[in-house]
């Protein structure tokens, strides 16, 4: 019913594009009808609508799902949801505000939802509503962007993975820029193969257009499509004309935005100091890769750059004392020196860095710009290990002479750490990813400041006010500087810019006065786009800006950035996303996540539960409740039309504090450590749990006549599994640890890492698919998906069954189909009646990780031998 009592879904964070339905349901449960993509740039700031309209075609109700892709650097700025003609608007509000809704929410057991980090540039968020029979829902999504030049290109990188295909697909891109569009290609994904004649580009003097309308037929050839569809990226690079070397100016309801990327200045030689980590912990790949980056970056170095290496673990060593020039002889010794890089011992970040600024500092050249470039994957471990009083060390050695970059490798690296270090220092962080291509990624980064133009950049603008940061120490060639704020009185005719630099070889001058008012200019499609854009960098170099300020000044611009995230709506990591939908007893948070870590978990808030259903007589239970969900949340999945059970795997959210004997009789027992299964059963509304202790090795699932099983293993003060072997046939074996999947089918062997790009591998009947942290295995006709979890510094895996046949009888844990109970009425302690035994049950709460957003259900907590009707000993295995 539509007049459901109201729930609460709050957004915190930010998101990225993409419209799914559950992608486990059959397709022909849900009809994702229609799925637009609406995409303008406008001097850069693009603002994207996705709307999905799906239709429930089951003739009862069911949950569809949305999942949302969206560019980390966006902010999103609507959501809404229209059902049956009603319209569900989500508001924007302080995340203090919205976090005590939540919090309410919580007490009346209601639960939560998660965004997470999707490989290196997009975010993920999915949610769930409720949809009567035969009833159609609209999910609207907007988000906004500022695009950032790099290597003189921009990007828009647009997703698409709808899960099916779907009959009326659009995607409508335009591009407006007012200097002219130079070059624009579209790549991707979704341009290879068949998709290429559904792209069709447009283009006029200063606008563009690309449609991309996939026939049903096509969204199923793709490289990266399937049965379900669409899945994958679109990405439209251009640039503009750069006739103006002043740069360029719009100014748009008394707000404008100056572009400066002069080209036509010579380059100045640079004096650029490498500083590697060659710690114990850089072992295999890392350095590895680290060596094949340096030995393509040392190539690239011009002759009149000079360059020195230094390396360090618990000691630093330096390839020579001072810089040398980048000639033919020099390069090829320090390339020697280069491949002969080990890994050891611990790691002395402070020593190193101290080590590079003295290395440029005792030999300055006139006419040149220095860099330091730090590559690191691990926290300073040797000597001075106090990260601030190394900040503070190196700020002073420095005193803005030169910009220091740090590269964190991996994830095990503090990233806030190399964040602050640089920023006080004029630099950036960036994050190397351990994947296939880490090499490419440092010697990209290192394209990006390979050619520096211009230092100590000053911009001035006589008229305008609240500016964003008009000061930089460099301009690289292929970046651009971008300037935006208000003028002051919106009645003048002219408005004048100054830009003061200093080049290779003087001190250089860019001034120019553009008319405020141009007949010449062509309305945008957007009238307030200039004002958002204001709102948007300002906000953005606010928060980036929080690491280095403390006190008032810190909370002065905390407010400040706040006051604009309110006033545009924009869901910041200050601000959250109130929605209301149409759907008992649920409130989904979450966070936008920091880079490289998994969203923070709600706070903890232990409860005491009275006598009565709740709990035994005379013990007091305090359920320890993150989040919690509506009994709607524990409703079996829905497939096909009907109900049937599904093994789930889980973990408690909070301690355990109670166990039971062999027979099922509940006992006070120490709290343990144990992974959380739950079983739905057919015609019951509230699923059952169990226990089971750690360390094990289990019997997952297993059918002897196909010659297929999994097993899981898991450690001591461990959540999940820590390694998971898949073994079908004779031939065909895939082992899965926390950090890498190998794969052999007796002659060939692949092996990949967890978090790289969509990767798949088909052999014969077996498949794999991996996405970001997910693992997708089908082995003849049974089908399993591995999560990779990673949670309060553990990381894991869960796995969950997502096709099996119907006359396949699965053995294992997760292969119980048929459960059933019947609650007993009038008992004084919660009493299930299972295969005409009662056993004593608690209502308690358990984390489903079959699903990345890991929502929190209400479970019957009754023994391992109640639900499965053997002993724990009989699922376990010597080996995996």
């Amino acid at each position: 019913m539509m007049d459901r009592a109201a729930l609460r879904l709050i957004l915190l964070g930010v998101f990225l594009i993409s419209a799914t339905s559950d992608p486990f349901k059959k397709k022909q449960n849900v009809d994702i009808y229609s799925f637009y993509i609406n995409s303008t740039v406008t001097s850069r700031y693009a603002t994207t609508v996705i709307t999905s309209r799906v239709a429930n075609t089951l003739n009862e109700s069911q949950e569809i799902q949305f999942e949302v892709k969206i560019p980390k650097n966006a902010f999103i700025s609507k959501f809404r949801m229209t059902i049956e003609g009603k319209t569900y608007d989500g508001v924007v509000k302080e995340k203090e505000e919205a976090q005590q809704q939540y919090n309410q929410a919580v007490s009346r057991g209601q639960s939560a939802g998660l965004v997470k980090s999707v490989g290196r540039t997009l975010e993920d968020f999915k949610t769930s509503v409720t949809v009567a029979a035969f009833s159609k829902v609209t999910f609207e999504l907007t988000y906004e962007e500022l695009l950032k030049r790099r290597l003189g290109k921009y990007e828009l990188l647009i997703n698409a993975q709808p899960m099916q295909p779907v009959a009326d697909f659009k995607m409508d891109v335009h591009i407006q820029e007012k200097p002219g569009i130079s070059f624009l290609e579209v790549k991707g994904d979704l341009s290879t193969g068949d998709l290429t004649n559904a792209i069709k580009i447009t283009r006029a003097d200063k606008d563009a257009w690309v449609t991309f309308y996939p026939t049903r037929d096509q969204q199923t050839t793709c490289r990266s499509c399937g049965e379900n569809g669409l899945n994958g990226d679109l990405l439209i690079t251009y640039d503009v004309e750069r006739q103006n070397p002043q740069g360029e100016v719009v100014v748009s309801n008394g707000y404008f935005v100056h572009y400066f990327a002069p080209s036509d200045v010579s380059r100045i030689p640079k004096n650029v100091v490498f500083i590697i980590d060659r710690s114990g912990s850089m072992h295999g790949k890392k350095i590895d890769q680290t060596r094949l980056a340096l030995l393509r970056i040392l190539s690239d170095l011009d002759e009149d750059d000079h360059f020195g290496l230094i390396t360090f673990d618990s000691e630093v060593s330096l390839w020579k004392r001072e810089l040398l020039k980048a000639t033919e002889t020099n390069l090829e010794n320090a390339k020697s020196f280069v491949k002969e890089i080990r890994d050891r011992g611990a790691t002395d970040i402070n020593a190193a860095v101290l080590q590079g600024v003295d290395m440029i500092s005792r030999h300055p050249r006139e006419g040149t710009a220095s860099i330091l470039i730090l590559l690191t994957d691990g926290d300073p471990t040797s000597g001075e290990t106090n990260k601030d009083k190394i900040m503070a060390n190196v700020k002073e050695a420095i005193g803005t002479k030169f910009p220091l970059y740090c590269l964190g490798f991996g994830y095990d690296v503090n990233f806030d750490f190399l964040t602050k270090m640089s920023l006080e220092n004029g630099g950036v962080a960036r994050r190397i990813y351990e994947d296939l291509d880490a090499d490419l990624q440092l010697q990209g980064f290192y394209d990006e400041v390979a050619v520096p133009l211009l230092t100590d950049i000053q911009l001035k603008y006589p008229g305008g006010t609240n500016l964003t940061k008009t000061s930089f120490s460099l301009y690289f060639n292929g970046s651009e500087i971008v300037v935006s704020g208000q003028i002051t009185d919106n009645s003048v005719e002219s408005f004048t810019t100054e830009v003061i630099a200093v080049s290779k070889s003087s001190n250089v001058t860019y001034k120019d006065t553009i008319m405020t008012k141009d007949p010449r200019d062509v309305p945008p499609e957007n009238e307030d786009f200039m004002q958002r854009l204001w709102a948007y960098l300002t906000v953005k170099q606010l928060l980036e800006r929080q690491v280095l300020l403390k006190g008032q000044e810190k909370e002065d611009e905390k407010k400040e950035a706040l006051k604009l995230s309110l006033k545009y709506q924009f869901v910041t990591p200050l601000t959250s996303m109130v929605v209301t939908k149409p759907q008992e007893g649920e409130v989904e948070v979450a966070d936008k996540p920091k880079e490289g870590e998994a969203p923070p978990r709600p706070p903890v808030h232990p409860r005491p539960v009275p006598n009565g259903p709740f709990g035994p007589p005379g013990f007091s239970l305090y359920q320890y409740q993150p989040r919690q969900p509506s009994p709607a949340a524990a409703f079996p999945v829905l497939r096909g039309g009907r109900y049937r059970s599904e093994r789930i795997l889980a973990r408690p959210s909070y301690p355990v504090a109670e166990d039971f004997d062999p027979r099922g009789r509940m006992v006070s027992a120490p709290a343990v450590h144990s992974s959380r299964f739950l079983l739905s059963v057919v015609g019951q509304s509230k699923p059952l749990c169990f226990d089971v202790p750690v360390p094990h090795k289990l019997r997952l699932l297993q059918d002897s006549a196909s010659e297929f099983s999994v097993n899981g293993e898991s450690m001591t003060g461990q959540s999940g599994f820590h390694n998971i072997a898949f073994h079908y046939k004779t031939n065909h074996h895939l082992t899965i640890s926390t950090t890498s999947i190998r794969y052999h089918d007796g002659q060939n062997h692949v092996e990949f890492l967890w978090g790289q790009e969509l990767t798949q591998n088909k052999t014969e009947d077996v498949s794999l698919i991996l996405r970001s942290d997910e693992l997708d295995v089908t082995m003849g006709n049974i089908r399993v998906i591995i999560l990779l979890h990673k949670e309060n510094g553990d990381v894991f895996l869960w796995p969950a069954v997502q096709q099996q046949p119907k006359d396949v009888k699965l053995t294992g844990i997760l292969g119980k189909t048929d459960a059933s109970y019947e609650e007993i009425q009038g008992s004084q302690t919660p009493t299930l009646k299972i295969n005409d035994q009662e056993v004593s049950a608690s209502w308690v709460d358990a984390t489903d990780y079959r699903l990345s957003s890991k929502p929190v259900i209400k479970c019957w907590l009754v023994s391992f031998y109640a639900a499965m009707q053997k002993d724990i000993s009989d699922f376990t295995v010597t080996q995996l």
